[in-house]
């Protein structure tokens, strides 16, 4: 069981990027919650958490990210998952978590999804 790397990158004005990969376990949740403060520290609006390159994750990964859901849920942060494949897209339907975090196939039509629309 190896650790998980989070990297966080800016791919639009209001939103962050948190690349995770690796083993998405309790483990990392320091890992996770620190690469949220980076983000939003920033004034990330909208939170794109990409899995393209996870291994693997556990039910103590998915408690990690309800975790995260209610961080950002306190800060009026949007969260979408990007790079999910299928097996993990099921089990974010059976646990519900897809009902909170959106699921996309990538960051582009993420963003276009959760963008803060102008002129409101």
């Amino acid at each position: 069981m190896g650790s998980a790397h989070m990297a966080v990158t800016r791919p639009a004005p209001g939103a962050a990027e948190i690349a995770i990969a690796g083993d998405v376990t309790a483990a990392c949740e320091d890992d996770l919650m620190t690469a949220h403060e980076e983000a939003s520290d920033a004034g990330a609006t909208v939170i794109v958490l990409d899995f393209a390159q996870m291994e693997y994750m556990n039910s103590g990964g998915i408690g990690m990210l309800v975790t995260l859901l209610v961080r950002a849920q306190r800060r009026q942060q949007r969260i979408a998952a990007v790079g999910l494949t299928d097996h993990y897209r099921q089990i974010f339907e059976l646990t519900r978590l897809d009902e909170a975090i959106v699921l996309h196939d990538d960051t582009a039509s993420a963003l276009r999804a959760l963008a803060p629309k102008e002129g409101r």
